[in-house]
């Protein structure tokens, strides 16, 4: 885990302005947490799997150890990260760890998709080692790439007419980051933001856990 230090942030399209469902930007306060330095792999979650007698995730045949694990749900995402005394980070985390701390980003750690460069679907179908791109400014790998990841927070878009809705036990959850099947140059920016139904196994969606400072 990575210890994140706090401060307020200008969440949102802070870039380009042209992504409604980032939109408007608003003011975040943020205190101290900590997140996972790289996304859980198929080698953790399995051991979770097998201690609490859960299915293992399918892997399509391509191996499992320190890929990043994909084809699980957001249920099974969040009782991974509760198991271990952690949770899904939250939406206003992910992308202020992403941003370097809230800085003006469009990637992760980079403003350059070409320094992105994962495999495109045409080429492979399925996640990659964890870490094998260069970390951002924090220390922390994939969060543009790889696997897209769970959110903690359920979706709704940030400006609603009707004011902020009690969705908590909506089936729709939000995942971040993009993939290996994404185009770098769109879902893969830091403020991206797709909603996706909770029971849902993609084969490009994993996640990393989070927790508040001690």
């Amino acid at each position: 885990m990575v210890l994140v230090k706090g401060n307020t942030f200008i969440m949102g399209d802070v870039m380009e302005q042209q992504n409604d469902d980032a939109l408007p930007l608003h003011e975040i306060e943020l205190n101290d947490f900590y997140i996972g330095k790289f996304e859980v792999t198929y080698a953790q979650y399995d051991e979770f799997a097998l201690q609490t007698q859960r299915p293992l995730p399918d892997d399509n045949g391509h191996g499992r150890e320190n890929r990043a694990v994909a084809r699980v749900t957001w249920d099974e995402a969040l009782a991974y990260c509760n198991y271990f005394g952690f949770r899904l980070p939250t939406e206003n985390e992910w992308e202020f760890a992403a941003r370097d701390g809230g800085k003006n980003m469009l990637f992760a750690g980079t403003n350059n998709a070409d320094s992105l460069k994962y495999y495109s679907i045409s080429e492979t179908s399925y996640s990659f080692f964890v870490g094998s791109k260069k970390p951002n400014a924090l220390g922390i790998f994939d969060m543009s790439g790889n696997v897209s990841e769970w959110i903690g927070d359920y979706y709704q878009f940030y400006e609603n007419p009707d004011g902020w809705h009690d969705l908590e036990n909506s089936s729709v959850r939000i995942i971040r980051g993009g993939s290996f099947s994404g185009n770098s140059e769109t879902i893969q920016k830091v403020f991206w933001r797709v909603g996706v139904l909770s029971d849902s196994r993609y084969y490009n969606i994993g996640f990393r856990c989070a927790s508040a400072e001690d």
